[in-house]
């Protein structure tokens, strides 16, 4: 039997008991085997479909909006052509553009297989050309032989006339741009040959039938409908009728000074009407000059006041004149003025000294600062004598005076040096109203000669170290 403090004592044990169980350190569970796994199903990766090849033919087919452009293409047989390697670039005209034609024109032109086909030719040009290379072009020749013509106008780009209104949509064969109206063959040099040449706008004026019954005869009719370019100062009839009684019948029957009154009225090249009021002169194909002068507005050629411009043609232009321009008589060029003057016999003893004759009497256009004879003398005593012993020297002192071009006094006033034959420059200046060229002064401008202008200076000019 337990007493009390039998169980009390138990009691105490039992407590100790638990708390040392719950300090005790938890046992370390022993690992489980490792579990076998299954091995992973390897799924290979379906292959991705390789893309159907595009065409041109395919992607204009798919767009719907070229259903017209198509059956074109099928009729013409074009579809294996356009769907072969390329590369082709085409300039697509929508439905709306096909629209625009007269009412009839494709039932007509696909019972016109021929036509069809020159005219869907002439939309495709060979190579893959990008829109940003079109706009670098100022043509592009088709599949036809013929070519478009391209042009950028505001931003917006113009094959012929038709707007290009989508750019670069690439097929595997090329490229397409999209118009807005259909391309048509020849229809851009029809347009510019409608023009005619200078002789066809005469003729169909009405105004110049003298002009051109006067070109006929004598033989022009041929050469002012060539290439050129022209540019015909045109007199009407009204300008040939206030000639002298007669004289048009008389010129009729003397073909060469007919001729020669005609190349005087024609000069090589486009000259426009803003390009003419900037000349002095402009040389004909008579090789001789023509005046030019602007007074209060007007332009005047000569004595013919130009009364119309730039009537334009294929090959040239035309402005029309209120008088018919007579060719100046010949007055002999620079030397024979020289020779003739009777002040010059030095400087034109000089001139044949340095065999400088043929070419101050060619066919250039001459400015001489011509020395009289008081000026030569001038010079140191022997000066002369000795530049006739010594040609290179003589001749540098005379390239020295010479000036490509006609300079006119009133231009010569205008330029602070000017550059001689010789290479190099002579200086200009104006003093209370003189003019002075180095240190020459002008006494005597413009003495107009065939092929070219004097001035006359009281001193000889020397080159600077000579």
């Amino acid at each position: 039997m337990f007493n009390k403090k039998s169980l009390l004592a138990f009691s105490i044990l039992l407590v100790l008991a638990l708390v040392i169980v719950a300090c005790a350190p938890e046992a370390t569970p022993e690992p489980a085997p490792p579990a076998v796994e299954e091995p992973a199903e390897v799924v290979e990766p379906e292959p991705e479909p390789e893309p159907e090849p595009q065409t041109i033919v395919d992607i204009a087919v798919e767009d719907g909006r070229f259903t017209t452009l198509v059956a074109a293409l099928q009729a013409a047989d074009l579809v294996d052509a356009l769907s072969g390697e390329g590369p082709f670039t085409v300039f697509a005209p929508t439905d709306d553009g096909f629209a625009q034609l007269p009412e009839g024109t494709v039932e007509a032109l696909l019972e016109d297989i021929p036509t069809l086909t020159d005219i869907l030719l002439y939309h495709v040009v060979s190579g893959s050309v990008l829109a940003e290379d079109v706009v670098t072009l100022e043509e592009a020749e088709t599949l036809l032989g013929e070519s478009v013509s391209i042009r950028v106008d505001n931003g917006m780009v113009f094959v012929d006339d038709a707007q290009v209104i989508i750019t670069d949509i690439v097929a595997d064969n090329g490229v397409i741009h999209v118009i807005d109206s259909v391309l048509l063959p020849g229809e851009a040099e029809e347009e510019e040959a409608g023009l005619g040449t200078i002789v066809d706008i005469a003729v169909a004026d009405g105004r110049f039938e003298t002009l051109v019954t006067a070109v006929v005869a004598a033989d022009l009719a041929d050469t002012l409908s060539s290439d050129g370019p022209f540019t015909v100062f045109a007199p009407t009839d009204d300008a040939f009728d206030a000639l002298p009684d007669g004289t048009v019948e008389a010129l009729l029957d003397d073909i060469p000074a007919l001729t020669d009154i005609l190349l005087y009225h024609v000069v090589a090249g486009e000259v426009l009407a803003e390009d003419v009021v900037e000349l002095q002169f402009a040389e004909t194909l008579l090789e001789k000059d023509i005046e030019i002068r602007v007074v209060d507005g007007s332009v005047f050629l000569n004595d013919a006041e130009v009364i119309i411009t730039d009537i334009m043609a294929d090959n040239g232009v035309i402005h029309v004149i209120d008088a018919v321009l007579l060719p100046p008589e010949s007055v002999g060029t620079v030397v024979d003025i020289a020779v003739e003057d009777g002040r010059f016999t030095t400087l034109v003893t000089a001139l044949t000294e340095a065999d400088l004759v043929e070419t101050l009497s060619g066919d250039g256009r001459f400015t001489v600062f011509a020395p009289t004879d008081e000026a030569f003398g001038q010079l140191p005593a022997g000066t002369i004598e000795g530049l006739l012993e010594d040609i290179p020297l003589l001749t540098e002192i005379l390239l020295y005076h010479v000036v490509d071009g006609r300079v006119l006094a009133e231009d010569v006033i205008l330029l602070e040096e000017v550059e001689t034959l010789q290479g190099e420059s002579i200086t200009i200046r104006i003093e209370n109203g003189s003019v002075f060229l180095n240190d020459a002064e002008v006494i005597i401008t413009d003495i107009i000669a065939d092929n070219g202008i004097i001035h006359v200076i009281d001193a000889v000019l020397l080159p600077p170290g000579d």
